[in-house]
């Protein structure tokens, strides 16, 4: 086989974290032949600097605040004597490895060329692999490039004063306090974090309140539940200024009043969100253009094509409404490999998207907020719940609440339309919100939702209940 034969597949994947290793094994089932370029190792940020570690990382913080809670609420004499910060780190690094090998495998048992090195576009099917020459493809390329932290002007991320959530995840080391500026999900779950392994943490957001793009209710509920804990909350506050120590860090954070506090700190963690990598593409070579915040713009949503026929984009490339989640991305890999196997696919329906932050407590959502439903002019009804109104919520003694946002048809007085959104704080709910997404999803009612019962003792008898109040059936509300 001649070097052109070699290097001519039907799809090129540039990126192999979960949005370009989804397009490559969807792809290849289906037929095709694919190379996936990969600058670092498969599976990406996810895997290797996101929602694995650092999730295994909050589950360890989870063991610690459960003996706390053991101690203090149910009599259990026990106690953390020391954090063993190397063997949690080993471990954490273990599952890491674990999910890399698997999907390494999946690649191979799949046919998928995996190829190690840095790639360029330099034409609208062609692609320049550092190390590997020039591939042709014929089909078409995907953009899965991803994503990297958000710096602030002025800040510069030093690794140890001053740090990213890449750097925090990766320290060394565990600080005595953190000052987290960002209250979006990275931010809250690295602030749960820390205070859960003993650290004194201040929590800085611009907006009014955490996680903005959420319910009111659910940002509220958290700010509770994480004043709670003993994490002092600041919205509506900005940094003005910092000077960094030897040891750490002196920062000045306005308030919504306009006072000036001044916040030590040995460790300043920048969360500010993420934006696009889009270094060394080359995009100008193929015809594209990222717009000013970095992204790579779909000329077609239903097939995540962009202006160039065959270039397509998964991930954090792609600007809103997609959500820069993981999740997402794959849904958007299978739609991708799909439409260039020639099958209709699905288009992504982001507003059935579930969004879930992993702090103590969670917060799990689907669908439109609140506010977002009365904007567009929508008849509602609303149902809150607090988790503590169930038996098993007053057995986790975590607060946290259950709120359902259905359309309000027709007379009666109840929510006879369809469920719009589902949003929830609490223990454990991020492994309850794929009900609330097959509700919204399939345009359930609540009186759908309410014909089905939901076990006892559980948290998910609050999202029951729920709906029985807005199908005109609850007992325990009014």
């Amino acid at each position: 086989m001649s070097q052109t034969e070699t290097n001519t597949t039907d799809v090129l994947v540039i990126g192999g974290g979960t949005g370009g290793y989804s397009t490559a094994l969807r792809a290849a089932s289906l037929g095709l032949r694919v190379v996936l370029a990969e600058r670092d190792l498969v599976g990406g940020t996810c895997l290797h600097r996101g929602c694995i570690p650092s999730k295994a990382m909050l589950h360890a913080a989870e063991l610690v605040d459960g003996i706390t809670e053991a101690r203090e609420r149910w009599g259990v004499k026990a106690t953390v004597d020391s954090l063993d910060w190397p063997a949690l780190v080993a471990t954490r690094d273990t599952i890491v490895a674990r999910n890399h090998q698997g999907v390494a495998g999946h690649l191979r048992a799949a046919q998928v060329r995996v190829v190690q090195g840095s790639a360029r576009l330099t034409g609208p099917r062609t692609v320049h692999i550092e190390g590997a020459g020039e591939f042709t493809a014929r089909r078409g390329i995907v953009l899965a490039t991803g994503s990297r932290p958000r710096l602030l002007p002025g800040l510069v991320a030093d690794g140890r004063r001053v740090v990213t959530s890449d750097d925090a995840l990766f320290a060394t080391e565990l600080p005595a306090s953190v000052l987290v500026l960002g209250g979006g999900a990275i931010g809250v779950e690295y602030a749960s974090f820390h205070r859960s392994m003993g650290a004194e943490v201040t929590l800085v957001e611009a907006a009014g309140r955490l996680l903005p793009l959420e319910d009111e209710d659910v940002g509220r509920h958290l700010a509770r539940g994480l004043r709670k804990r003993g994490i002092t909350v600041r919205t509506g506050s900005t940094l003005t200024a910092t000077e960094l120590l030897p040891d750490g860090v002196r920062a000045t954070v306005r308030t919504p009043k306009g006072d000036e506090l001044v916040v030590g700190a040995e460790r300043l963690l920048i969360a500010v969100g993420r934006v696009p990598v889009t270094d060394g593409l080359d995009l100008a070579a193929a015809g594209l253009s990222a717009d000013e915040r970095g992204f790579v713009a779909p000329a077609d949503r239903s097939r995540l094509e962009t202006a160039v026929p065959g270039i397509h984009v998964v991930g954090d490339l792609l600007p809103p409404p997609s959500l820069g989640l993981a999740h997402a991305s794959f849904a958007e890999g299978l739609l991708v490999a799909e439409t260039l196997a020639g099958l209709p696919g699905r288009a992504v329906d982001y507003a059935t998207v579930p969004r879930v932050t992993y702090s103590s407590p969670q917060t799990a959502s689907v669908g439109l907020t609140e506010a977002e439903a009365r904007a567009r002019g929508l008849e509602i009804k609303v149902n809150t719940m607090p988790l503590a109104a169930t038996a098993k919520g007053m057995v986790h003694g975590q607060g946290g609440m259950v709120k359902v946002i259905a359309a309000a048809e027709g007379a009666g007085g109840h929510a006879t339309g369809p469920v719009l959104g589902v949003h929830l704080v609490g223990p454990h709910v991020s492994e309850m919100i794929a009900e609330g997404q097959l509700i919204v999803a399939w345009d359930a009612e609540p009186s759908d939702v309410a014909a089905h019962i939901h076990a006892h003792p559980t948290l998910s008898e609050a999202v029951g209940e729920t709906f029985l109040t807005l199908a005109g059936r609850g007992l325990h509300q009014h």
